[in-house]
């Protein structure tokens, strides 16, 4: 069983908190929520959890796709010292629920109405047989572009809507001086993209068919070659330096002015806020071209995993109770970037980018159009999309593969179990 790299993250995070809550107890928490924004929830989450008078144990691992948090966390389990948290997300819950290794915490569910308070698309995620086992602790909106006002008026650049549009913006920003679109070159990051560029090519539709439910028509697809090719087109105005950057990088790029757009999660906009930018001034926020209808979400969630200490069970079924609470959703999402996953938290204190994608997650959580990343853990098991980042990465890196040929290696990719 491997775990998502995100998922793992997710694993770690949540066995580093349930190791240091309890009367008596200490909640350990594994997370790789490192860099400034993420760094700065977790913070206020470890804050929440001492206010109850338990220890907080951390475990960071640092690295935005959470591939080393997985392992230690793996490693732990296996040795039959389960953390009481972990930062674990979408298929891989099952597949970690799976192994009789996590707890249930139906009780504090019932006690706090989760039911009523979550999307049954979110619960549904944190339920293994009908029983909850995570916790939601957050929504990220996925397909977003982030831009630098600044570097778009010095190009004489309009903001793009379309993929038509962003190339035409691409071209006056590149001959401008300015790096159009600051890219970090890592596998999840590259299929970010290509998840973002499906949606805004193909449609909601497409998307659902190709990249949650992997139909091979629809990787074959006349509309594939076409997601493809507009795909590839993006690398030509990315710079020398993206192969290996962290996504964060990529991010500061754009806050500089160093690169004017960036196509990555909400959770960008906390390394905006950290480094004291205003939004609607020193940066923007609008949905990635051709998808302002749509939203790929990305739910971080803590799997809880069984206890032998009673202490520090009842300081886990507390950092569950914390972690849904609407004080704790405020404080985290306004840190972290994100959205409280609850749908009744007030979003006065937010900004409008945040108030956007609130609005929009409830109405596609009631429409039913709520589509999960691919990218981000929520859509395939850990093998298959690990296989399809593989497939995506090779074409974005090769000069000579042909979209025709890049159809095949995600068709195949894609029967990975």
């Amino acid at each position: 069983m491997k775990p998502h790299p995100i998922r793992r993250t997710l694993a770690a995070t949540a066995v580093l908190m349930l190791a240091g809550t309890a009367s008596a107890g200490e909640i350990e928490v594994l997370h790789w929520w490192t860099s400034g924004g993420e760094a700065k929830a977790a913070q206020a989450l470890k804050a929440t959890l001492q206010a109850k008078g338990h220890v907080w144990k951390d475990f960071a691992v640092a690295g935005g796709g959470g591939d080393a948090a997985m392992t230690v966390l793996k490693s732990r389990v296996v040795s039959g010292n389960a953390p009481a948290a972990a930062q674990i997300k979408g298929p891989s819950l099952q597949e970690w629920a799976a192994e009789g290794v996590l707890a249930n915490i139906d009780d504090v569910a019932k006690a706090d109405k989760w039911d009523d308070a979550l999307p049954k698309v979110v619960s549904d995620v944190m339920k293994h047989k009908g029983h909850y086992i995570a916790v939601p602790v957050n929504v990220h909106r996925v397909n977003w572009l982030w831009l630098n006002p600044a570097a778009f008026q010095k190009a004489g650049a309009k903001p793009p809507t379309t993929w038509d549009e962003f190339f035409v913006a691409a071209e006056a920003l590149k001959k401008a001086g300015i790096v159009p679109i600051a890219h970090g070159g890592q596998n999840w990051q590259d299929l970010t993209t290509f998840e973002t560029v499906a949606l805004g090519v193909g449609g909601g539709e497409f998307y659902r068919k190709a990249l949650v439910q992997l139909d091979p028509a629809a990787l074959k697809s006349p509309t594939m070659e076409k997601v493809l090719a507009t795909y590839k087109r993006i690398k030509d105005y990315t710079d020398k330096g993206a192969p290996g950057r962290d996504w964060n990088l990529a991010t500061a790029m754009v806050i500089k002015g160093e690169a004017a757009m960036q196509i990555m999660g909400d959770w960008a906009k906390g390394e905006f806020i950290a480094a004291g930018k205003v939004p609607g001034k020193d940066f923007a926020c609008m949905a990635a071209p051709g998808t302002a209808k749509a939203f790929t979400f990305n739910v971080d969630s803590f799997a809880m995993f069984k206890l032998k200490n009673e202490a520090n069970t009842k300081a886990q079924k507390d950092l569950a109770a914390a972690i849904l609470s609407p004080e704790f959703q405020e404080t985290f999402s306004l840190n972290k970037g994100s959205i409280p996953v609850r749908l009744n938290v007030k979003m006065d204190r937010f900004d409008d980018c945040a108030k956007l994608s609130s609005r929009d997650f409830v109405d596609t959580a009631k429409a039913g159009t709520l589509l999960p990343s691919l990218a981000h853990g929520m859509a395939a098991a850990p093998a298959t999309e690990g296989a399809l980042k593989d497939a995506v990465s090779q074409f974005w890196n090769s000069d000579k593969m042909s979209p025709k040929e890049a159809m095949e290696k995600i068709a195949a990719a894609a029967r990975t179990k």
